[in-house]
Parts: C-alpha cells; structure tokens; sequence
C-alpha cells in the first residue's frame, strides 16, 4: 500500500478539528451498492497508520466479499472522499471517508466494486481519456397508512407547484445539505408519478459521480427520515424503481461523454449531427451489449416493472436525436457539452458496476467500430410489433431471469467485471429470481381464487 504524503494527512487532521469531529465512518459498499461502514473515534491523534495501512475487517459477513475461511480485508480510506456528515447533530458531528478494500496481502480485492470502476478508469486514463457520467437518481416520498402500505406522499407531476405539490420543503432541506456536502445541485423538481421527485446534480469524472450517487442515496434518506421525525410523521424516502402499479417509475438516466484532454470525443462540428464517429461507436457498443448491462443497471426482480412500454421507460434497444423513447437519446446540446443519455438505469443498481460496464461496451464499440444503426425519430411506443421487427429493433430484457441469461452469454461483460464479481452476483441473482417466482401475491389470489 503506496504511503500517502504527511502532509496531506495534517491538513485532512486539522479539517477535522476545525469541523468538531468527533465520529469518523469507514466507508465502502458491498456487491449490491448497499453502504456499509465501520465507526471509529476520533481524538484528534495521529491519523497516519489508518490512511497508509488501513483497518482490517471481516469480510465474510459481507455481500458478495468472501468466504469463512479468508475473511480478513482491509479498509484504506480515500483521504480525498473526506465530508462531514451534515444531518448528524453537532454533539456528535461526524465525518466519513470513502474506502478502497484491499487484501490483507496488501493487494487490491477483486470483490470491490469501487475498485473495479477504479481499473477500467486507469485503463482509459493510460490512453489518455477521461470518461464522465451525470446521472438522474429518480425517488420517491411515501407515507405509511395505517396498515403499514406506503402511499405517495402527494398527487403532483411533472414540475408542479404548491399545493399540488407537497415537496419543495423537502427539496429546499436537501439541497441545502447536498450542498453541505460539496455537491453542485443543477435543478430540483417534482417528476411525473405522484410522489416522485428528482434532485439533479452536476456531472464529473465517473468515480467522482460514483460516489456522488451512494452518499446522495444516503444523504437523503437520512435526511428525510430526520425530518419525519421531527414533525412526527412516518414519511420516507425510497429508490424502488417501480413502487406503484399505474404511474411512472424511477429510472436513473445516465448522460455520457468521452474526453481526451479538453476535448470532447464525442463532438464533430463537421458532421450532420453534430457527433463523432466515436459517439456513434460508443452507442453502437452500448446497444450490442444492452441484455447484458440490464442485468448491472436494472438489478433486481422490481426494475423489470419499470421497463414496460408506456411509462417513458425505454424498451427498445435504438438510439435517436432527442428521442425519449429510445434505449439512447442525444441531447441537444453540442462542443463540449455533446453528451449521450443512457435511459435504462435505475437508482437500485450498484453505480460502480453500471458505470463499469456502460464504459467497458463503449470503448469495446469504440475499438470495434460497432456501427449503430441510423437513429429512430418516431414514437416507439407508437409502432406494431411488426413495424419495430421490420425496422431490425430489438428490446430489452423483460425480466431479471431473461437479463441474468444475457449476462451468462456476454464474454466481455462479464470480463469487464472479472470472474469474483460476475460469478457472486450471478449468484445473488439466482437466488433472488428463485426467491420471487414461488411468491403468490395478491394480483394471483384475486385474479385466481375463484377458480
């Protein structure tokens, strides 16, 4: 483990004193994005020995990490991931670092999810390319009845106001604190569904963002769990994709853009549209492996609830100019701004792994000049079976055993997250479908039981 400078760690030190710090979280996430941390004191003491050879933890409690009999892993904190964390009181005012696990062998771990993005980030950044991601983390605001249900906490859409719209407070305290927490928020708004809200935030470099996505996820619900409690209310917040039959559900769409030096690579003046063949290769990349990246960005049984027609969910693997009911849209905006929007994501999936995997069939389109198609710019939803077979359009996995299937038949997909990681959520996932499809749910008793 490479040591960092004494110098940097006195500074991090001397923030944390003049924040109060009194609690520092050892951060990190298992193979399904879920936040996991260890919580140490902090007395203001030399910081050195945590930073450079960090702190040893059982593993094997941990989803997706390892067995019994090989449990020691080591956290080693990013001293860069450095935040206080606003919501907690100033009794006990926190920080957390964001960690890279590592083996007690002083290697890096191949479980880690953070450290995968790591690799095939170095991979680009040996080229000389700098990959950025902005994604659009949708949620929802529930109330729990009586009966424990939860029902939206409004009956609002798209950009509504008060008193339809019961969440600017809400969204006021969250930025407020995201901002806290060094966050560049661009626009906060209600979404479509009653209930659903989106906080949109500026894009960086992918790791960056990655990061961004769990401590927003974190940040929020956190937050608003805080303010429910002080106005005595069982409001939370959730990032299921789909939690209501009938409405829209909570996608996390993921605007793309390739960078070499201050160039955008995905920008040509010169072209019709204003795109890059490389833009076009990277699309072409990103619909072949589509079934396969479904499995990492739609990753449990609910997301499949979401990607139906009808909802602005995308269900087709096509890219157009604008074009909402595509797989992919392209933005309007063009030079440096010139971006892509990969529309199928949605909040539950691990962030690292999504962006893993959308970069690994980007470059792969990339290198193997996969040709795209011609963009679509018709309503898709609109068209017959017959006129999307005619036109050679493919559609996304239905299910998460039909997106889980795809992921086996992937080589590359599977290589991008190498075989520890692929074969524990292949895993995960099995268990998952087989888990769900001996449920008998409400819709089957009502539907069935006269029969």
């Amino acid at each position: 483990m490479s040591d960092i400078p004494e110098e940097k760690i006195e500074r991090v030190v001397e923030q944390m004193k003049e924040d109060n710090i009194k609690f520092i979280r050892l951060q990190f996430v298992d193979i399904n994005g879920t936040v996991k941390n260890i919580v140490i004191p902090f007395n203001g003491e030399d910081m050195s020995e945590l930073f450079n050879e960090g702190m040893l933890f059982d593993g094997s409690s941990i989803a997706g990490f390892v067995g019994i009999n090989e449990s020691d892993l080591v956290l080693k904190p990013d001293i860069s991931t450095y935040s206080r964390l606003s919501w907690r009181p100033e009794e006990s005012a926190t920080c957390r670092f964001i960690c890279d696990v590592w083996t007690a062998d002083g290697e890096p771990f191949i479980g880690d999810p953070r450290g995968l993005l790591k690799k095939s980030l170095k991979h680009i950044a040996d080229m000389g390319m700098q990959y950025n991601i902005g994604p659009e983390p949708e949620f929802f605001i529930v109330d729990i009845d009586e009966k424990g249900y939860p029902m939206p906490y409004d009956e609002a859409g798209y950009f509504d106001v008060e008193p339809l719209d019961k969440g600017p407070d809400f969204r006021r305290e969250l930025t407020l604190n995201l901002e806290d927490l060094d966050f560049e928020v661009e626009a906060s708004h209600h979404e479509v569904a009653p209930g659903q809200n989106e906080i949109a935030f500026k894009f960086k470099d992918a790791l960056k963002t990655a990061d961004a996505v769990i401590t927003f996820k974190q940040a929020i619900k956190a937050i608003v769990d805080n303010m429910a409690t002080f106005d005595q209310m069982d409001y939370r917040v959730t990032f299921m994709p789909k939690p209501f039959f009938g409405v829209s559900g909570s996608g996390m769409h993921c605007h793309q853009s390739m960078f070499k030096g201050d160039k955008n690579l995905f920008s040509d003046p010169d072209s019709e549209t204003g795109l890059s063949k490389d833009a076009l290769y990277f699309m072409g990349g990103l619909l072949k492996h589509a079934p396969a990246i479904t499995a990492i960005t739609n990753p449990i049984v609910n997301s499949y609830k979401r990607l139906v027609p009808g909802y602005e969910a995308p269900v087709y693997r096509a890219y157009g100019l604008r074009n909402r009911s595509a797989l992919i849209r392209v933005p309007a905006a063009r030079g440096k701004a010139t971006r892509i929007e990969y529309r199928s994501p949605d909040p539950a999936c691990n962030p690292y792994l999504a962006f893993t995997v959308m970069l690994e069939a980007g470059i792969d389109g990339i290198v193997n000049k996969i040709d795209p198609g011609d963009p679509v710019e018709v309503d898709l939803y609109q068209l017959s079976e017959e006129e999307i077979e005619a036109r050679g359009i493919k559609v996304l996995p239905t299910s998460l055993w039909e997106a889980y299937h795809a992921l086996e038949d992937d080589p590359l997909i599977l290589n991008a997250l190498g075989p520890h990681i692929s074969e524990k959520f292949l895993e995960l996932k099995y268990k998952e479908w087989d888990e769900y499809r001996v449920q008998v749910f409400g819709y089957e008793q009502r539907k069935y039981l006269d029969i």
